[in-house]
């Protein structure tokens, strides 16, 4: 298992580190740690970039991140051709934290629009410049500055966002609370992890988010597509 240290503080830069397994493979070397601050690629979100630096003072970089076979793990992707750590090896791990900041920023922007349009999500992505959210609203027309308009007032209005956690059965007692409608929160692990924005929006999630929603800053609507019958696919952008 790798403890997930982004899961209870997203603004942890970095972190020391045991090595516990690597792997080596022709399409890249992969470094598990017994814990870790880089987000694992899942949710719609990327996983983190960064740098791994060895005992020798060697830095490595981390081209991506992404969740082992083994349950509960975290693997550090590194170019194939690099002389990894050895198991056991104290290593220091620093995230690419500006990119990692503008996953935050925008995640919390995507619960905040599916706050301002309540209907059904059909899919999701995050990356540095941009978001999308897919809403299951058949025959029904949306209006681009009036939703650009409400999703800035409630960025503007910094209200408090925070994470708590839920049993399995609590969330089964709740299916409200999962607005995704083609991926379903993980389970088996006997908890779930809820991120909620003061007054505005709770939902499970396990990404990683900004801690007030005045930390977004300004966000355009830049299209809205008609992906099918039934899917309106709302794209934004930051506004600088």
């Amino acid at each position: 298992m790798t403890e997930a240290l982004f899961r209870d503080d997203a603004y942890l830069a970095d972190c020391t580190a045991i090595v516990t397994a690597v792997t080596r493979t022709d399409t890249g070397t992969t470094v598990e740690c017994d814990r870790t601050v880089f987000y694992a690629l899942g949710g719609g979100q990327p996983g983190d970039t960064g740098t791994l630096t060895r005992a020798d003072g060697r830095r490595l970089a981390i081209l991506d991140t992404r969740k082992g076979e083994t349950p509960g793990t975290i693997q550090h992707w590194l170019a194939a051709d690099t002389e990894p750590p050895a198991v056991g090896e104290r290593v220091h791990l620093a995230l690419d934290w500006t990119r990692r900041h503008r996953h935050m920023r925008m995640h919390t922007a995507l619960h905040l629009l599916s706050a301002v349009i309540p209907a059904g999500v059909t899919g999701g992505s995050v990356s540095a410049d941009k978001g999308r959210l897919d809403f299951d609203l058949p025959d029904q027309l949306l209006d681009k500055a009036d939703i650009e308009a409400r999703l800035n007032a409630l960025i503007a209005g910094d209200h408090a966002v925070g994470t708590r956690w839920i049993s399995d059965a609590e969330l089964d007692a709740q299916p409200e609370l999962v607005k995704t409608l083609s991926v379903q929160p993980p389970r088996g692990q006997g908890r779930v992890r809820l991120v909620g924005i003061a007054g505005i929006d709770l939902q499970p999630c396990g990404g990683t988010h900004v801690a007030r929603t005045g930390e977004i800053g300004r966000i355009l609507v830049t299209k809205i597509e008609k992906k099918s019958t039934h899917n309106r696919r709302v794209i934004l952008g930051f506004a600088d």
